[in-house]
């Protein structure tokens, strides 16, 4: 890492895309056969898709997904031809022409949709691939059982589209005992019936977990490849992806009654050493973590006193000798020990908020797989 980088950045984000190919091969190796996709969507969860994409694809995968029609044009130059790039919220009339240029698969949720890609296909005379995608219970994205039974009647209607999928979203899957999983499967198997579908795409990262019934041809995971616990209340056995340090910027000391942060929302009982550290909600470090989570300092716990500001937060370093912590030390904020789904549980959120707020401000290290990628393995700063 740059001498110059580390001194510069107040904070250093380290992610681990051995670890993040590993997870998805760990993925793969539960499916029996179906495909194993990587969703990349919010800039692969805010690790950096131009990153984990192309290491996603020397590892294997060849299908990955996004939300949006800008996020895929970005990713494709970074991707094999033989890379299949789709988009989950489909069609935006006007837009065909850019899924054509960029050779991108829309993910049709609408009969808007849908009719659209097939006038395309008209105009241009050839057939056009397409994910079709029925809700099954989210009332979200996706045709209704009402626009099935219409597309059930008219087939016509997918004329010129080859349907590469049709696919689901699960709205709980990581709770295995909520009865909507099996709900889900059942609608979405009689969806699967009326339009006599050929291949399927059903399992998130937590589906693939409910067994060979959810796996169908094509799994999606995305949040497990980051490393976020797949089953509510079970190990996780994900690999950690991500270590987050913060640079600690000014160490003090205070007497017993004094006040910490905004809004004096902590005071110390006792002669107390407070170091302040250089990451913020402006950061992604969420202010709901005040006074309710910890950070760790050569493996010795340590809590965040007082509220998060929005460039620093303070925490209570009075276990660690003097001598083991200075202006300039690194602080763990997330890593191995506590995770992603740890902060979030202190934060009352879930690991996907967490890895989605990361901010644009920390220097951000990748380890492992970039070797393979000498133009990019180098520490991005972007202050």
């Amino acid at each position: 890492m740059s001498h110059r980088v580390e001194t510069n950045s107040a904070a250093l984000l380290s992610i681990n895309l051995d670890a993040i190919c590993e997870n998805w091969q760990l993925l793969k190796s539960r499916l029996d056969g179906a495909e194993c996709a990587a969703v990349v969507k919010a800039n692969a969860y805010g690790l950096g898709a131009d990153r984990v994409a192309p290491a996603l694809f020397q590892a294997g995968c060849r299908h990955f997904f996004v939300a949006h029609l800008n996020e895929a044009i970005e990713l494709r130059p970074r991707l094999g031809t033989d890379a299949t790039l789709y988009v989950l919220h489909g069609i935006t009339p006007g837009a065909e022409i850019e899924y054509i240029s960029h050779n991108l698969v829309p993910v049709l949720n609408s009969l808007t949709q849908i009719d659209c890609w097939r006038k395309m296909a008209r105009q241009l005379d050839r057939r056009l691939p397409a994910i079709l995608q029925f809700d099954t219970g989210m009332a979200r994205l996706g045709l209704d059982n009402r626009e099935i039974n219409v597309l059930a009647l008219n087939p016509e209607l997918l004329d010129g589209i080859e349907i590469k999928y049709v696919m689901s979203h699960l709205a709980s899957a990581e709770d295995h005992d909520d009865p909507m999983n099996i709900r889900q499967l059942e609608r979405f198997s009689e969806g699967l019936k009326k339009l006599s579908a050929e291949r399927a795409s059903l399992a998130n990262s937590s589906g693939i977990f409910l067994g060979n019934a959810f796996h169908f041809d094509l799994a999606r995971p995305g949040a497990a490849l980051y490393g976020v616990a797949p089953i509510a209340g079970r190990p996780n056995p994900m690999r950690a992806v991500i270590r987050l340090q913060g640079k600690v910027i000014q160490i003090r000391a205070i007497d017993a009654g004094v006040t910490v942060g905004y809004s004096h929302t902590w005071t110390a009982g006792q002669r107390t050493r407070i170091a302040t550290v250089s990451v913020g909600y402006a950061d992604g470090y969420l202010r709901s973590l005040g006074n309710q989570s910890s950070v760790r300092l050569n493996g010795i716990k340590l809590p965040l006193v007082g509220n998060v500001s929005m460039d620093t937060i303070t925490i209570d370093a009075s276990k660690i000798p003097e001598t083991q912590i200075h202006e300039g030390t690194l602080i763990d904020l997330i890593d191995p020990i506590d995770g992603v789904d740890a902060i979030a549980e202190d934060a009352g959120t879930i690991g996907y908020e967490i890895l989605t707020s990361l901010g644009n401000r920390y220097a951000r290290r990748y380890l492992g797989a970039c070797s393979a990628f000498p133009e990019q393995n180098t520490v991005k700063s972007v202050q």
